[in-house]
């Protein structure tokens, strides 16, 4: 949870995470776990949430100048392996 974020101050019930299907599994502050963490706590710049839910939903929530594109690894097959893929 980045300084400045709209979820920052807010419980996480609040933030509106249960309406888009998605559920916090977990809360890590600092060197603290909070395992299934209520709806009433109240969210902090620094704080990471575990959660559960479909990927299209979360991802919406990251601005797009934050998302890193991860590229595909492409590895170049030898003479051998071409010819067996024939």
């Amino acid at each position: 949870m980045p300084e400045g974020s709209g979820f920052v101050d807010e419980t996480i019930a609040g933030t509106g995470l249960s309406e888009r299907d998605i559920n916090v599994l977990t809360l890590y502050r600092g060197s603290r776990i909070i395992p299934n963490p209520r709806k009433d706590r109240l969210l902090e710049a620094g704080d990471k949430l575990l959660c559960y839910g479909k990927l299209e939903a979360m991802r919406e929530m990251i601005p797009a100048r934050a998302r890193r594109r991860r590229r595909p690894k492409v590895r170049q097959l030898s003479a051998e392996q071409a010819s067996d893929q024939s």
